[in-house]
């Protein structure tokens, strides 16, 4: 008995490959949830299976029963030409996310071909992979040797992330349209300030406690609900605009994904802060100690 679990962009080839495997006479379970990452696994799925196999990213959770199965996507490296103009140094460190990790080597090689000194770290801990960062996570880009981090991926969350954890030049390269830019996220960093202050005049505090296996920090949560007498702790499975509403706050803390606050902040009916940034409207950390959020 297999269960399966799919990310939104492979969901529809859950079909093709519970077929394929019944046909090789195993019993097939498909989780028709939400996932957004290896954080979220249908650990409950293991109740009716032997066996989670989860698709589209690298092992997070311990787990003998769950078999992660990356899905990876090709680029041609030569793309990384369009990335060297804006380079200030001549040390480059590469960081991409799980799809591309497995091109690193064929980046590097061709940097190393036009006179540049390259750099990858090795995986470790929520990114196992060379490296690999991802939305929790920006490890692999602390490279303080570095003169400049190369971030290949789709979107600007990532590479704006590596700006706002290292500090570092930032230049992002789309693997699938070529085209590279740099990143600075002091930009961002103005509005999160905005953010921050608006958020002061909120009469409680709902903390964001995730139910979700790889996401759930509710001892950091616990500290942060010391900070006020107006902070609140509330559990949820799913963080959505409706649920957020309906709950009624004035602002939330989130303990659960950092891209919640990030990326989706737009979305939230109320100001959404992350962990450092309560800490510093509760005044027990300076704005110029600001940190990017991210899971241990």
């Amino acid at each position: 008995m297999v269960a399966l679990q799919f990310p939104a962009g492979l969901k529809r080839r859950s079909g093709e490959i519970a077929e394929a495997l019944r046909e090789e006479g195993f019993t097939v379970l498909i989780s028709g949830d939400p996932c957004y990452g290896a954080c979220d696994l249908a650990l409950d799925l293991l109740e009716y299976a032997d066996v989670l196999v989860h698709f589209g990213h690298t092992p997070l959770i311990p787990d003998p029963r769950v078999i992660c199965q990356p899905y990876r996507v090709d680029f041609d490296p030569a793309l990384v030409e369009a990335a060297i103009p804006l380079f200030r140094g001549k040390t480059i460190g590469l960081v991409t996310t799980t799809q591309h990790t497995h091109l690193l080597p064929a980046v590097q090689e061709l940097l190393v071909s036009r006179g540049y000194g390259t750099m990858i770290r090795p995986g470790e801990g929520r990114t196992p992979e060379a490296g690999q960062v991802l939305g929790c996570s920006f490890s692999a880009a602390r490279i303080p040797d570095a003169t400049d981090i190369l971030v290949i991926t789709t979107g600007i969350f990532h590479p704006l992330g590596v700006s706002l954890a290292t500090g570092a030049h930032v230049v992002a390269l789309d693997p699938l349209t070529g085209e590279a830019r740099e990143v600075d996220g002091r930009r961002f960093l103005m509005k999160r300030h905005a953010i921050i202050e608006k958020a002061r005049g909120s009469d409680r505090f709902g903390i964001i406690v995730s139910r979700k296996p790889g996401q759930n920090r509710y001892n950091r949560a616990r500290e942060l609900a010391s900070l006020s007498d107006r902070a609140f702790l509330v559990f949820m499975g799913e963080v959505s605009p409706d649920e957020l509403f309906n709950l009624g706050f004035g602002a939330y803390v989130n303990t659960a994904c950092p891209r919640l606050a990030y990326d989706d902040q737009v979305r939230f009916p109320v100001p959404v802060l992350t962990p450092a940034e309560f800490e510093i409207l509760c005044g027990v950390r300076d704005w110029e100690d600001y940190l990017i959020d991210e899971l241990g």
